[in-house]
């Protein structure tokens, strides 16, 4: 399988593309822990059915010493009891802000409460816009074909 087009090969798509990693890099800079940044982007990837980024992001997890039990238990995390009460409520807002055509209202004030009782404001901004740029590149992945499987740790920088 091939992808319909390369963002980086284009001059408007490596532009574009420029932002989205710059915006990351901010991110992973913020004290927002990566084990909350790895769920957030598995969680939404699985939901959105973007392969790229669920190969992707699973292996960087796994890299950076996540567990492969919770890894496997991402998608049932309701039922797991590996995960701490601020990682459920994570699962839970992300859930909610990926699946906003499926929950009229989009996020819930009690999600969002429970999000809140365990972060800073500094932290939830950045939960925030981790939600929304790994919503945005499920997006540009499907539309693309972006193939999955051959994702290598560190592919990206």
């Amino acid at each position: 399988m091939e992808a319909r087009l390369n963002y980086f090969g284009n001059p408007v798509g490596g532009k574009i593309m420029k932002h989205f990693l710059a915006a990351g890099k901010v991110l992973q800079e913020s004290t927002l822990p990566a084990t909350i940044q790895h769920l957030v982007e598995i969680r939404s990837s699985q939901i959105n059915g973007c392969g790229f980024c669920t190969d992707m992001h699973t292996k960087e997890a796994a890299h950076h010493g996540e567990d492969s039990v919770r890894l496997n238990l991402i998608a049932a995390w309701r039922e797991a009891t590996v995960f701490t009460e601020a990682e459920r409520a994570v699962l839970e807002l992300t859930e909610q802000a990926t699946r906003t055509a499926d929950a009229a209202g989009g996020v819930t004030d009690e999600a969002w409460a429970n999000v809140a009782k365990h972060f800073d404001e500094d932290q939830l901004t950045a939960l925030t816009f981790q939600i929304g740029i790994i919503n945005a590149y499920n997006r540009f992945n499907i539309i693309t074909q972006q193939p999955a499987g051959s994702y290598k740790v560190g592919m990206f920088g």
